[in-house]
């Protein structure tokens, strides 16, 4: 059988607005002591042009070139970074183990380095806020703590990291998997990725599904005593990433794994959201939404995913009723015919089309 013309990826692939370019400049900065967090900064496009700073998604997920391709370069001054303990941001989690890189990293942290970084980079007026994900979260929480130094948001895959939003992806029907693994006995994403949750779940013993997440995030903070443990370890971090990985795109690709399947970027990011997770992203229960009337006052763009499961879309129709309960309207709502990730087709033409279209500061 000839399947060849069956669509074999969503991503973006060729269709880039605007070309892949080197930063202008880059560089570490300090912001924090004890240990001394340290986070890597690049900037791209034009030095003179409107700020835009760039939130990446996980948390630990960390920066690449690729998300500099959203932006017009002869517009705008392009800002990404590496939030504390991924990338090439030091200490880093990977290298530093947990006990150190995770260490005075919690969401008021972050908050603190983007104006830290701000000032560093001499950025005086209000930037455009761009993240996605958990990027989106942190954007969110920025602009409620800064609302001055925002001119927009813009938003894609909105997550607001509520008890309901984590247990969709990672409990589902996790604790009757034993005896009845095709049962629907709670919502999930496991009901469109049956394999990848399969995998998932194969980490813990039977009794440890009851709460994936904790029973993961003991296995993250186990200090190994031996080979054994300690392979442990890495291949639990390595499935929590290439689940979250391969889910995060509507056809997904599981052949091309790529930095959700390297060792070093799996232990970073699963043990930074594993970090967050438990600690309900360090902010009090329902801070956006209890919060939308500061949100109101700034511009906002939303792109979401209708296949969106690793955020489902319920998460972004949360955010626009609570703004429209406060008189406001979302400048942009674009519900695209596309999975989670940025670098969906879909989702990448409306966020570029978004930026593109934005009045000028």
């Amino acid at each position: 059988m000839d399947f060849s013309r069956l669509q074999h990826t969503s991503k973006i692939g060729d269709d880039w607005v605007y070309p892949a370019a080197k930063p202008l400049r880059s560089g570490h900065l300090t912001v924090d002591a004890d240990p001394a967090h340290r986070i890597y900064w690049e900037e791209y496009g034009a030095p003179d042009g409107e700020p835009v700073m760039v939130l990446h998604g996980g948390p630990g997920g960390a920066c690449s070139p690729e998300m500099a391709r959203f932006f017009d370069p002869a517009r705008y001054r392009i800002i990404l970074f590496d939030q504390r303990g991924c990338g090439k941001s030091e200490p880093n989690v990977a290298a530093a183990g947990p006990a150190v890189a995770l260490r005075h990293n919690t969401t008021a942290d972050l908050i603190g380095d983007i104006n830290k970084l701000r000032d560093a980079l001499a950025i005086d007026g209000p930037m455009h806020v761009f993240g996605g994900s958990w990027g989106s979260t942190l954007a969110m929480a920025y602009a409620i703590a800064c609302p001055r130094h925002c001119a927009s948001l813009i938003l894609r895959g909105i997550f607001l990291g509520a008890p309901e939003d984590l247990h969709y992806l990672y409990q589902g029907n996790a604790a009757t998997f034993e005896e009845a693994p095709f049962a629907l006995t709670a919502p999930g994403a496991y009901i469109h990725y049956p394999d990848e949750w399969r995998a998932l779940l194969a980490v813990l013993t039977p009794a440890e599904r009851g709460d994936v997440m904790a029973s993961y995030k003991a296995i993250f903070d186990m200090v190994p005593a031996n080979d054994a443990e300690r392979e442990r370890q890495q291949a639990a971090a390595l499935t929590w990433s290439l689940w979250e990985g391969t889910i995060s795109n509507m056809i997904p690709e599981s052949a091309a794994t790529g930095k959700f399947g390297d060792a070093d970027f799996a232990l970073c990011f699963a043990q930074i959201e594993a970090h967050y997770f438990a600690n309900s992203l360090f902010l009090e229960p329902g801070h956006f939404l209890d919060n939308a009337h500061i949100l109101a006052a700034i511009q906002i763009h939303i792109v979401h995913g209708r296949f969106d499961e690793v955020c489902p879309l319920t998460q972004a129709s949360r955010l626009v009723a609570a703004l429209r309960g406060v008189g406001a309207e979302p400048a942009t709502y674009v519900i695209t015919n596309a999975g989670h990730s940025a670098m969906e087709r879909e989702n990448a033409l409306a966020l570029t089309a978004i930026m593109d279209g934005l009045p000028r500061l």
